[in-house]
C-alpha cells in the first residue's frame, strides 16, 4: 500500500471537490508519486481523511477508473495501472520516446518478410524498379503492457535484421547504418479495434485505437520508411502546440 496521498483542496473554489481530488490523484500518477501496481486507499478511508462525503470520493475515483489510471479489483481494492504515454508530435521513434520517459520499452517481432512491395507501398516509398522491401510488424510494450502495433515498410537494403529489431528501435538501428531521418509526412486518425488487434493489445473488439501513418525522408530526400501504427487510446496521447499565424 502506497503512503496516503497529500491533497490540498480549495473549498472556496467553484471547481467541484471531486474534480479537484481527481486532478490531484492524476497528477501524482503522471508525476510518478504513485506507480503502477500501487494500491490506493479505498473511498471510505479517503473521504474520512479529507473530510469529504463518500459520494465525492467515489466520483473522483470513478473519473480515474474511466481514464484508465486506476482499476478496481475484487479482493484487492483499487490499484494504480500503467499511466498513459504522452507523446509530442515530433520526428522521433516510439522506442526512443518511451526509453527517454523511463517507460522500459520492449518489442515482440510478429512478422519479418522481404519481397516485392504492393502497389501502395511502392508508391509511398517512391520505388520505380524491382527493389525488394522489408515488411516488419511488431508489438511494442511499455513496462510490460501492450501499447502499439507497428507495421513498417522500408527498402530491404536498409532494413535491420530481425534480432536487432527486438532490442532496438527502428530509427536507432537506421542511425547506426548512417541513415538519418530529417523529414516526415504524418497523418493521425482513429479506428475501432478488429479481432486480431484487440487480442494483441489486450483490448475489447471495437475498442478505440489511435492511428498514425508516417512516410519518412532522409538527408538526401529519399523515402526510407513508410509506417502504419495503431495505439491503445486508453494508454496513449499525441501532444501538440498550435499557434496563430
Amino acid at each position: 500500500m502506497a503512503a496516503p496521498l497529500a491533497v490540498e483542496l480549495d473549498r472556496s473554489s467553484p471547481v467541484p471537490l471531486y474534480f479537484q481530488l481527481a486532478q490531484a490523484i492524476e497528477g501524482a500518477i503522471l508525476g510518478g508519486d504513485l506507480g503502477p501496481g500501487d494500491r490506493f486507499e479505498n473511498e471510505l478511508d479517503l473521504a474520512k481523511r479529507l473530510n469529504l462525503s463518500r459520494p465525492t470520493a467515489r466520483r473522483a475515483i470513478a473519473e480515474l477508473v474511466d481514464k484508465g489510471l486506476l482499476v478496481r479489483k475484487r479482493g484487492v481494492g483499487t490499484q494504480v495501472v500503467q499511466g498513459p504515454v504522452h507523446r509530442p508530435i515530433e520526428l522521433t521513434s516510439l522506442f526512443d520516446d518511451l526509453a527517454k520517459a523511463g517507460q522500459n520499452p520492449t518489442t515482440t517481432l510478429l512478422e519479418y518478410r522481404v519481397g516485392a512491395p504492393t502497389e501502395d507501398v511502392a508508391r509511398e516509398l517512391n520505388l520505380l524498379g524491382q527493389e525488394e522491401v522489408a515488411t516488419i510488424r511488431r508489438l511494442r510494450l511499455s513496462n510490460g503492457e501492450p501499447l502499439a502495433l507497428m507495421t513498417n515498410h522500408l527498402p530491404a537494403a536498409l532494413a535491420p535484421g530481425p534480432e536487432e529489431l527486438e532490442t532496438h528501435g527502428l530509427y536507432q538501428s537506421l542511425r547506426t547504418r548512417g541513415v538519418h531521418i530529417r523529414l516526415a509526412r504524418q497523418r493521425i486518425g482513429a479506428k475501432a479495434a478488429d479481432r486480431a488487434e484487440a487480442a494483441l493489445l489486450g483490448e475489447k473488439i471495437r475498442a478505440p485505437l489511435l492511428t498514425m501513418n508516417r512516410t519518412a525522408f532522409d538527408d538526401e530526400g529519399r523515402v526510407v520508411e513508410f509506417g502504419s501504427h495503431v495505439y491503445r487510446a486508453t494508454m496513449y496521447h499525441f501532444d501538440m502546440t498550435v499557434v496563430d499565424r
